[in-house]
């Protein structure tokens, strides 16, 4: 018997074969300001649905892993009411303590598999930090284990993205930048940072995971592409603003999982909220994008 519960509409769609995208939850519980958490949660939602698939928000609600976080336990999502930041590890802690928990990338790759989910959107991943090589995100490893199609902006500006991408090839993850040939930069759409491979259709992404499945490998599909052009920032822009946040987050002792959201506040305030909007932007692009996917792998399959 699975572990998961499903929302309504969730379970409808996979009885009936439908598409749906995964997304997580820990962008509403941690990593965006209130109210905008709320804003981006209507406006993946609103995506995936005009993209002809069905939104599947993952969760651990009171200690049940949920594919479809809706009514009052959303609410208590967005108005943060002791919810825990939940990676793929903290899954079996936080299901035992019977807790609600917001899942991060790694952790909603971890349910959107289980559940037999292809494909799952997110705004960017997380990789290795800045300063910090030794301080490297679950959602690598994740990646190069869950045979899902997750589509990004690439990984968080924050970041140190060379070191992210060389750590994305040493894990074998297959990375396909969508309609662009650079790796993103969360907020900024180009680098100098050449991706291995892109394409320019759903449908040659749905191949490429076939291609891996039948292989017989661990792991999916990585989709970056970069934040659409009205929303995203000039990379001095960001990295002036990382370096100072960097420099404010060593001051105050900032350390772990709290590094990532205490960072994303300080650029925002250095950007004097465009960091925000191109978050929000990027956020339903990509959830766009992902429902075009999902429907691919669905009719082609």
């Amino acid at each position: 018997m699975s572990v998961v519960a499903y929302a309504a509409e969730v379970a409808a769609a996979r009885a009936a074969g439908r598409p749906i995208v995964a997304l997580e939850s820990s962008v509403l519980a941690q990593g965006l300001p209130i109210p905008a958490n709320r804003e981006a949660d209507r406006r993946m939602r609103d995506a995936v649905v005009a993209g002809g698939a069905v939104p599947a928000v993952t969760a651990v609600v009171r200690g049940v892993p949920t594919l479809g976080l809706t009514g009052e336990p959303l609410e208590r999502f967005l108005a943060r009411d002791g919810v825990a930041k939940v990676s793929a590890r903290d899954l079996p802690v936080v299901m035992v303590q019977g807790r609600d928990g917001a899942t991060t990338v790694a952790g909603a790759l971890t349910l959107a598999a289980s559940a037999g989910i292809d494909v799952f959107a997110t705004g960017g991943i997380g990789g290795v930090h800045r300063e910090a090589p030794f301080d490297e995100s679950a959602d690598l490893a994740e990646l190069a284990r869950s045979s899902v199609v997750t589509v990004c902006a690439g990984a968080k500006s924050i970041l140190d993205l060379p070191a992210t991408l060389e750590r994305l090839e040493t894990l074998g993850v297959t990375v396909v930048g969508y309609g662009t040939d650079e790796f993103p930069g969360f907020f900024t759409a180009r680098t100098g940072l050449r991706v291995p491979a892109w394409v320019e259709t759903p449908g040659a992404v749905a191949q490429m995971l076939r291609a891996v499945r039948a292989l017989g490998r661990p792991g999916g599909i990585l989709v970056v592409q970069p934040p659409p052009a009205a929303a995203a920032l000039e990379p001095a822009l960001v990295d002036d603003a990382v370096r100072e946040a960097l420099r404010a987050a060593a001051a105050d002792g900032v350390r772990g999982p709290a590094v990532t959201p205490y960072l994303l506040a300080a650029v925002e305030r250095a950007t004097g909220g465009r960091s925000l909007a191109a978050n929000l932007a990027l956020l339903e692009a990509n959830a766009g994008l992902a429902a075009r996917i999902a429907v691919a792998l669905a009719t082609t399959a």
